[in-house]
């Protein structure tokens, strides 16, 4: 199963872990770039590190993570700049995106690694509300694609450049964060009969952020319907339940909470809301 959470390092996070890291300064970085990258070593994976600098500045901060020059040595880590393979202020095709790692896992599988892992510092790619509004598509269509497959990634974003409001907008669509201030995450699910999972709680400080996440994500539909599992969602007030509802209905869709928390039915029936239905686990 995948972890979910608020975290304070980039250890656990197993083979499809998904963590979007908010930092400061670089030198914050740095020790989290190191362990994640560590860990999928350790797990047998090829992991590559990516980053805006040259490509002698990044291979410097893993200089001194252990074993990571004999990893570089052999194939099992590598390095990347942005800036040999994206164009400034130009926003990600997502699907072209997936794909692009798709393929790269599939290639670490046939060398005979058990997976890829990437931690990227993703600050440039975000700058513009165009590079925003693309990367936060793909970032919750990577985690579609990391549910099922060995293919793992760190986003690191630079808060002092992005601001606390970009990185939530990203935070909240990775199923891991060390984001404090978001309150709720929507990603992906590791079963296949559903369209997202929804952890964390909901209520009004959190209405425009979630309108936001739902309207870049478009989670796909499962048989015609908008089923999200629920089962982490500690707390939905009732303007964020017509929220939810209002979504699934704009997209034509019904509504499907999966496992949800004792007197949400009581709540939905209340608001007469009769193209929302309860599945209990």
């Amino acid at each position: 199963m995948r972890s979910s959470g608020w975290v304070e390092h980039a250890r656990d996070l197993g083979p499809q872990g998904h963590l979007c890291w908010r930092y400061d300064e670089p030198a914050q970085l740095r020790p989290r770039v190191g362990e994640f990258l560590t860990e999928g070593l350790e797990l047998g994976q090829r992991v590559r590190y990516v980053g805006s600098a040259p490509v002698e500045d990044l291979l410097a901060d893993l200089h001194e993570v252990d074993g990571m020059d004999e990893a570089l040595a052999r194939g099992a880590a590598q390095v990347v700049s942005l800036d040999d393979v994206y164009s400034a202020d130009v926003p990600v095709e997502p699907v072209a995106q997936v794909r692009t790692y798709a393929t790269a896992t599939d290639e670490a599988l046939a060398a005979g690694f058990t997976g890829l892992r990437v931690a990227a510092e993703a600050t440039p790619l975000v700058r513009t509300p165009a590079q925003l509004t693309a990367f936060a598509r793909y970032e919750h269509l990577i985690d579609q694609y990391m549910a099922g497959h060995p293919f793992s990634a760190m986003c690191a974003y630079d808060v002092g450049q992005l601001g606390e409001d970009v990185v939530e907008q990203l935070a909240c669509l990775h199923p891991n964060t060390n984001q404090g201030t978001v309150g709720f995450r929507l990603h992906a699910s590791p079963g296949a009969a559903f369209s997202a999972s929804l952890k964390g709680e909901l209520d009004l400080s959190t209405e425009e952020l979630l309108s936001t996440a739902l309207d870049r994500a478009e989670l796909p539909l499962r048989g015609g319907e908008l089923v999200l599992d629920v089962g982490g969602l500690d707390f939905i007030d009732h303007r964020s339940l017509l929220q939810l509802a209002e979504h699934a209905r704009r997209r034509a869709a019904g509504l499907v909470l999966h496992a949800p928390r004792p007197g949400l039915t009581r709540l939905t029936t209340l608001l007469a809301l009769t193209d929302v239905r309860m599945a209990h686990a």
